[in-house]
């Protein structure tokens, strides 16, 4: 089994429906167990076109899957709450990024891991030391990471 983080996000629809849709289908993947989700984060848009804040969480999983195998079962999840891949960084229904696998790097155009911009991006990095504070990117611990990235707004969401 390997460990890996998963980075959730949604800002159009019924953003909470949508994460809640991935972590109920996430822990359905065959071969795949969660070991620990964050607490939902709200978040501002960073690049891309304007667009409506984001909902953000991070699941730690233990997989038996290939990385390219999981990314396909991730991205079946990502098309079931309707996500449509029209402009980069636009809004999306859905998005569930691989951050990290332990001992796993690549670097194809299909899947980048650890993920390029994880280190800069504070909604990746805040709830990412919820569920695994001692995880490393690229040899820097998250926590270090996050000490860094002070100009990012994350706040804790509550639900309405």
């Amino acid at each position: 089994m390997t460990k890996a983080v998963l980075s959730l996000g949604s800002n159009q629809g019924d953003r909470i429906k949508n994460l809640e849709l991935a972590f109920e289908n996430i822990a359905e993947i065959a071969q795949t167990e969660i070991l620990a989700k964050s607490q939902i984060f709200e978040t501002d848009p960073i690049g891309g076109p304007e667009q409506e804040a984001y909902l953000n969480a991070m699941v730690l999983i233990e997989t038996e899957l290939v990385p390219q195998i999981l990314l396909a079962a991730l991205q079946d999840i990502e098309n079931l709450a309707g996500r449509t891949r029209e402009t980069k960084w636009g809004p999306r229904t859905l998005d569930i990024d691989i951050i990290d696998i332990e001992g796993f790097v690549s670097d194809d155009e299909e899947l980048q891991v650890p993920h390029p911009r994880a280190k800069e991006r504070r909604f990746v990095l805040q709830p990412m030391a919820e569920v695994s504070p001692q995880w490393l990117i690229s040899g820097t611990s998250v926590l270090e990471l996050l000490a860094q990235v002070t100009d990012q707004n994350v706040r804790e969401w509550k639900q309405k």
